[in-house]
């Protein structure tokens, strides 16, 4: 008889544990373009390619909330969109990750799904083959992935009181790809949408070219390293370069060993630490609130 009172209260701790740790998924509002078509639905796989797990073939934007603990909640938020060539989504390392360390520095961080290149089974394997013809294919959805990030904020700022949160302290974070959707937010947000901060880690330059910088443009930190094998290190100094020259709030940590997609993965280099340089840059610029050290 114990026993089985024992497997029921196993039972009830599991599921408390699970439903504290659940995370609320959030679908996105959007607009549809006719001229861009997807089949089949949203795929999440590893991909022995870039030996990660990915998100692949999104076509309705969505986000995953990672909620800072209250009792160590401070009212900063953070978007976080993951790189992969707009093909694919980091999902891990350059988001989910992320977010878990973020919560621990008290932000609360919302993992964003932006709509990507439609692709079939193995969108990671097409974007490895794509060669120049990707620039094309990218311009045609960037738009659409930019403007999922400006709804992701509208998004945050609506609901701040739902999660404590401040809507003067909304972050924009994004990893290649997700850095060139993070520059898209950057030229054309409106009052309503626009960050409060925004911190480009080695962003695709190529696909958003470095534009006039915004007569109101926020505080931002940019992230890269100089043997980015994808050329990224001098686009990410035109873009510190522009705002500086517009005497704006802007930071540039350019390691010279980091390559590139480096995120939160360990790589024994001062890279690795990039994230921590980043809340620091954050507690000097008033944007978050430091916490008792773990």
């Amino acid at each position: 008889m114990n026993s089985g009172k024992n497997l029921i209260l196993l039972y009830v701790i599991l599921s408390l544990h699970l439903m504290t740790n659940a995370q609320e998924i959030i679908e996105l509002p959007h607009s549809t373009n006719a001229e861009i078509k997807w089949q089949g639905g949203e795929k999440n796989y590893f991909s022995k390619i870039w030996e990660t797990q990915v998100v692949t073939n999104v076509s309705k934007p969505s986000m995953e909330v990672f909620q800072a603990d209250p009792s160590l909640a401070n009212g900063t938020s953070v978007i976080i969109a993951p790189g992969g060539g707009l093909y694919a989504l980091s999902i891990n390392s350059e988001g989910n990750e992320v977010a878990k360390w973020l919560n621990k520095k008290g932000i609360t961080a919302f993992v964003l799904k932006y709509r990507l290149v439609p692709t079939g089974d193995d969108g990671v394997a097409e974007v490895t083959q794509a060669g120049e013809t990707i620039l094309k294919k990218v311009a045609k959805v960037l738009p659409l992935s930019y403007s999922d990030g400006l709804m992701a904020i509208s998004y945050v700022r609506e609901n701040a009181n739902k999660w404590s949160l401040d809507p003067e302290k909304i972050g924009f974070m994004g990893f290649s790809a997700g850095g060139a959707v993070t520059m898209g937010v950057a030229y054309n947000y409106e009052p309503s949408n626009r960050p409060n901060f925004l911190i480009p880690v080695y962003p695709w330059t190529s696909a958003m070219p470095v534009q006039k910088c915004p007569q109101d443009a926020p505080p931002m930190l940019i992230i890269c390293a100089t043997d980015d094998p994808l050329g990224l290190a001098s686009g990410s100094i035109e873009l510190y370069d522009s705002w500086l020259r517009a005497e704006k709030t802007v930071g540039l940590h350019m390691y010279s060993k980091g390559g590139h997609g480096f995120g939160m993965k360990q790589q024994g280099l001062p890279s690795d630490n990039w994230i921590s340089r980043f809340y620091e840059w954050a507690l000097t610029e008033g944007l978050t609130k430091e916490i008792a050290s773990e």
